[in-house]
């Protein structure tokens, strides 16, 4: 019998530890219908037989089933319309209060639900006594403790939630509301019966009780009986002195309050947590920062100069340019293949891919860094740390968080974005995300750097926070134009425990963003490369169009495309035609920068180190230029895929034409300026286009620094065990 149960639960609950600790390898990850918000399912471990199937579907993280943002609209809707047979709750047995309101919801859903109380060694560890069986009377749900970190209780889990969802024994709410409430939420069952499933009435009354617009909607029911609940409404309203939401909120959290009464042992002596004690220091108002650049300056060096660069010089030179091109040429040279079906093979698709598969490694080691600071709970510290900084320049923190999920990949950064209430600043978040380097992005900071400035440390994470630089400043002058002028939102966040994540966990979410870079470098890089192999092998000599040898270059068509539009980055320092072709096909994706240096240099050339890029270009680009270079392509327009996103983010025409080009504007003028007064102070050269950057910055300076009126909101941060204390 195939059942399908729903994974409920809060942010940073441990909801996706135990959806991977449940389902193993046995996942696939889609989108849900109509929207761009990630759907993941996997089949229980243990039930993965055609007649013995079980389902897990893991929900977006919420704090409530009330339409406020998107997750919590996709969360109710697959509830309310898929009717999973049965639901898995899972909360934080350390914040027992904020995780319980969802709780009280999903209860009036008619759904079998079971409760899994997370961190219970957490909770043994700090000499508290949940006692699971008051909380099961309490609940009117079943109740397993877990820690799915160490994966204990884990298999009691999954049993017992299989055996609910094939029994279908719905669960009855075991709370009730004041009785004036409960007098109101009567009359609107009576009036709404037949409207709706019987398992659902008490649910749908609840809603409609909040004047919940959706389901308002939904039930399509005539005006004289929404006249009829309203007046309901209303006399309960002035009975309780406050509006419908609002009591209804005071009844769950007083229910709430009586289960923790009940079941739920504080210890005596109140002690400082670790989490708390390293708090001090990380979130402290004048070390939070210097730390945070600290951290990213190491990831970034290990990454970049030394572990990630060893193994990238291994796959570059050994795996690729000993063996495996030199491998292909042979083996295709001895079937007496053309040598145009050679050259595509080896010098176009081999070398192209592989030079930004060479750089797997380095993605796969930052990757795991971040992976780990997200899953130990200090990347949620930095957003609360940055939301200080963004709020004095008119941005809010909840901004920096679809940044940081940009880390990996824009796209999802940019959709990040749509948490944001406020339209102005989510309209700004979306045009800024992207300054963030992304997984694509590193190829081109590695390549740089060591093409140029053999492998400095300084070059990688500078090159981070010239993108946080661009968004703070970005923030700072478009807060004082009339489209973006405004309030920021304010930003309310939790703060987990500090945690050591399992080994699992932290590998498996590297290798689900490396496999995600490779994914792309088999498809849309693949069929780049194998188009400006063509474009630059083959062009007119003498009048008639063929193949060219490797000294002909300059002759292809791809060189005279690049020559046409090489003229625009000449202010920049990089006029060179290969240097134009190969930032143009960086819109495609990223990582074509690097494929395309792969083809138009030769591999070997990206291959070690970058030193022959360095050789064959000394002539006409200087390390000033190159790093000119390399920001040009880190703030400029992103890749189609993001660009895209942004397209259905922005859901206008205009608005994404806007944020296009004000981010090639930007990382043009930045460029210009990093080109024009470098050259200037290191070689002396002083002309035109060094007056113009000097305009540049004067004009930019005066729009940072132009009065405008400062925000006072107020910026709050939840502890996670600020209910319980």
């Amino acid at each position: 019998m195939k059942v399908k149960i729903a994974l409920a639960g809060n942010p940073n609950s441990g909801k996706t530890t135990l959806f991977n600790a449940l389902t193993g390898s046995n996942q696939f990850v889609g989108n849900w219908p109509g929207v761009t918000v990630e759907k993941k399912e996997g089949k229980l471990r243990g039930y993965t037989d055609k007649d013995n199937e079980a389902i897990l579907v893991d929900l977006p993280g919420v704090y409530s089933l009330s339409p406020y943002t998107l997750e919590e609209v996709v969360s109710r809707n697959y509830l309310i319309g898929e009717r999973p047979d049965a639901i898995i709750n899972i909360i934080d047995g350390t914040n027992l209060e904020r995780n319980l309101y969802l709780t009280t919801q999903l209860t009036e859903l008619g759904i079998p639900v079971i409760i899994a109380v997370n961190m219970m060694d957490l909770v043994r560890k700090n000499g508290e006594v949940l006692n699971i069986d008051r909380l099961s009377k309490d609940t009117g749900c079943k109740v397993v403790e877990i820690s799915a970190l160490k994966g204990e209780g884990i298999d009691q889990l999954a049993e017992r939630a299989v055996a609910l969802a094939r029994n279908k024994k719905q669960t009855i709410p075991a709370h009730s509301f004041e009785g004036s409430v409960e007098h109101a939420i009567a009359h609107i069952e009576e009036a709404i019966a037949g409207h709706v499933e019987p398992s659902m009435e008490r649910w749908y009354a609840i809603k409609l009780f909040e004047r919940d617009a959706k389901v308002q909607e939904s039930l399509n029911l005539d005006m004289q009986l929404l006249a009829h609940i309203e007046k309901d409404i209303v006399s309960c309203e002035k009975e309780m002195d406050d509006d419908s939401e609002s009591i209804i909120t005071g009844e769950r959290y007083n229910y709430i309050g009586t289960i923790i009464e009940d079941c739920y042992k504080k210890r005596v002596k109140q002690q400082m947590s670790m989490s708390d004690k390293i708090d001090r220091i990380v979130t402290n108002r004048f070390l939070a920062l210097p730390i945070f650049v600290a951290v990213m300056y190491i990831v970034y060096y290990i990454t970049v100069t030394t572990v990630g660069s060893a193994l990238t010089d291994w796959t570059n030179d050994t795996l690729f340019g000993e063996w495996i091109i030199p491998g292909a040429r042979t083996a295709l040279e001895s079937m007496g293949c053309a040598e145009w079906l050679t050259g595509l093979f080896v010098d176009g698709i081999i070398s192209g891919v592989g030079a930004v598969l060479g750089f797997v490694p380095q993605m796969l080691v930052l990757f795991f860094f971040l992976a780990f600071l997200e899953a130990c709970g200090y990347m949620a510290r930095i957003a609360f740390i940055m939301d200080r900084i963004f709020r004095k320049f008119g941005l809010s923190g909840k901004s920096f968080i679809p940044m940081l999920i940009g880390t990996g990949c824009g796209v999802p950064g940019v959709m990040a974005s749509r948490t944001i209430e406020n339209d102005r600043d989510r309209k700004m978040t979306i045009m800024t995300t992207t300054f963030v380097p992304c997984g694509a992005k590193l190829p081109i900071i590695a390549l740089i750097a060591g093409a140029f400035f053999q492998n400095a440390g300084w070059v990688s994470w500078s090159a981070y926070f010239v993108g946080i630089a661009a968004i703070i400043c970005s923030g700072i002058i478009l807060k004082k134009t009339k489209m973006f002028a405004g309030e920021p939102a304010p930003f309310v966040m939790e703060l987990p425990a500090y945690h050591w994540p399992t080994v699992g966990n932290v590998l498996r979410s590297m290798w689900e963003r490396g496999w995600s870079f490779i994914k792309k470098a088999g498809t849309i890089i693949l069929l780049s490369t194998i188009v400006l192999w063509f474009l630059q092998g083959f062009g007119w000599i003498d009048g008639s169009f063929t193949m060219l040898e490797a000294e002909q270059l300059n002759d292809s068509i791809l060189a005279k495309i690049g020559n046409v539009i090489a003229p625009i980055f000449a202010p920049l320092g990089f006029g060179n035609w290969k240097m134009a072709v190969a930032t143009v096909t960086g819109l495609i994706a990223k990582e074509n920068v690097v494929a395309t240096f792969g083809i138009l240099f030769g591999y070997g050339e990206v291959a070690e180190d970058g030193a022959e890029i360095w050789q064959v270009l000394s002539q006409t680009i200087t390390p000033v230029a190159a790093y000119g270079f390399l920001v040009f392509n880190l703030l400029c327009a992103p890749c189609f895929a993001a660009m895209g996103a942004i397209k259905r983010e922005m859901n206008n025409a205009k608005w994404f034409w806007f944020a296009i080009g004000y981010q090639t504007v930007l990382a043009y003028v930045v460029a210009l300026c990093i080109y024009q007064i470098g050259t200037l102070i290191t070689t002396g050269a002083f002309g035109i286009g060094t007056v113009v950057a000097f305009l540049l910055v004067l004009g930019f300076l005066y729009l940072l620094f132009r009065p405008y009126k400062e925000s006072k909101t107020l910026n709050v941060s939840i502890d996670k065990k600020a209910f319980a204390k």
